[in-house]
């Protein structure tokens, strides 16, 4: 049986960091998570969880700012809060063609996804390592192994992700803490369903297998696994869960 611990997901306010948070919270864990500007929906949502016996904390964070996370960081401190679980889930999209790209554009990606990952996970790898367990859970995206037509700065962003995986589980191996990256394919999020009916049904469902999309709770389940004592012999791992859409 797993111990409780306490995770920290960022992005917490989307439907995927929400399906996360509650498979860690069912899993016997005490679950915070982060927000930007969703603040009310935030708050909102986590209402609504407490009527069903769920309990979470947020914290506002800006994941691309290393300030900000440096903030966060002695906030939690301050509340006596010690991180046992990360899983570093937020991200933006910014799509154009690069040759229609905007710096500016691939620059907030880079920020928000990639660079996040060294704000967040500098300052939070050191106590778990000094502790001798803990969990990082990376989550990149099927279009950071397959690509995507207009989503270079997005694809490079996920991409980069596992070599930030693969080198950072290297390095605390030998001190009980695992690192390791989800790449989920297309969800059935706010994000995907507002996409055209026959966009989904002629473009993205025929390149699934499975022919459907998937469920933020089942990218959730893996997660919980991932972050279990029972999966402590996993490491540098790409996970995908995408329906078959790639295989590699």
């Amino acid at each position: 049986m797993t111990a409780r611990r306490t995770a920290l997901i960022t992005g917490g306010a989307g439907c995927l960091g929400r399906a996360i948070a509650v498979a860690l919270h069912d899993a016997g864990h005490d679950v915070i998570v982060t927000y930007h500007s969703s603040e009310s929906a935030t708050r909102d949502w986590i209402n609504e969880e407490a009527a069903k016996g769920r309990k979470f904390d947020m914290y506002k964070v800006d994941v691309a700012d290393f300030d900000s996370c440096q903030a966060l960081v002695r906030r939690l401190e301050d509340d006596g809060r010690q991180i046992d679980i990360l899983v570093n889930n937020a991200g933006i999209t910014r799509d154009a063609s690069l040759r229609k790209m905007s710096a500016e554009n691939w620059a907030e990606v880079m920020h928000s996804n990639l660079d996040s990952m060294f704000n967040m996970t500098q300052p939070l790898c050191g106590p778990m390592a000094d502790r001798g367990w803990g969990r990082i859970v990376n989550i990149s995206s099927v279009n950071g192994s397959k690509g995507a037509f207009g989503q270079t700065n997005y694809a490079a962003s996920k991409a980069g992700i596992h070599g930030f995986t693969k080198s950072l589980a290297l390095e605390l191996a030998k001190k009980g803490v695992t690192v390791n990256t989800v790449s989920p394919g297309y969800l059935a999020t706010r994000m995907v369903q507002a996409v055209p009916e026959e966009v989904l049904n002629e473009k993205i469902l025929p390149q699934i297998p499975l022919g459907r999309l998937g469920q933020p709770e089942e990218i959730g389940a893996l997660v919980a696994f991932i972050c279990s004592d029972a999966a402590g012999f996993m490491t540098g791992s790409n996970i995908a869960m995408n329906g078959g859409q790639h295989m590699y």
